[in-house]
């Protein structure tokens, strides 16, 4: 079973350490990385970020896909499918899906690209009958993506202190 991920215009890779310059440059942005934590993170956050990903990959066989635009290489933002036993009420207890784009590629149906090819796959491959995602309530651009992704809300909660909404999706 192959990892990586094509689609029209993106190729989606299993996160690696050679993309540590674009990770840092994207969680470093505090107009992306806001949008999901209190402030930019430092690149040593980004670093034990990156083992994280890939020791997902290693342990589960699954995990963040590097987004790149196949015509060009840039770096898009991530996009993955997670198991993080995240310490919340009510629990997960379903694939976790996240995304984050860079914002000079917002706008333009990347992230939308992106999240349809790792659903896709994580219905096939992990035969999911239903995945979850976490989106801050005020962060109104990932609502609306997955809501367009068939995700619906079902509780709002608390995650490490702040407000969240989990959402859900049947799978296909």
């Amino acid at each position: 079973m192959t990892t990586a991920l094509i689609t029209e215009r993106l190729t989606l890779t299993p996160v690696q350490a050679s993309d540590y310059a674009d990770l840092t440059a994207l969680w470093g942005d505090a107009a992306f990385a806001t949008s999901i934590f209190p402030a930019a993170l430092s690149s040593e956050d980004v670093w034990f970020r990156l083992l994280r990903d890939i020791g997902h990959w290693e342990a589960l066989g699954y995990g963040n896909w590097s987004i790149r635009e196949t015509a060009t290489g840039d770096y898009v933002g991530s996009v993955g499918v997670f198991d993080y036993r995240r310490l919340m009420d009510p629990p997960f207890d379903a694939p976790e899906l996240g995304w984050g784009v860079a914002p000079r590629f917002q706008g333009k149906g990347m992230a939308f690209e992106a999240l349809s090819a790792a659903l896709a796959w994580c219905d096939d491959s992990l035969n999911a009958t239903r995945t979850v995602c976490m989106i801050s309530p005020d962060n109104a651009s990932s609502h609306a993506l997955a809501k367009r992704a068939g995700y619906t809300p079902y509780v709002q909660t608390t995650y490490k202190g702040a407000p969240v909404v989990l959402l859900e999706r049947s799978g296909r």
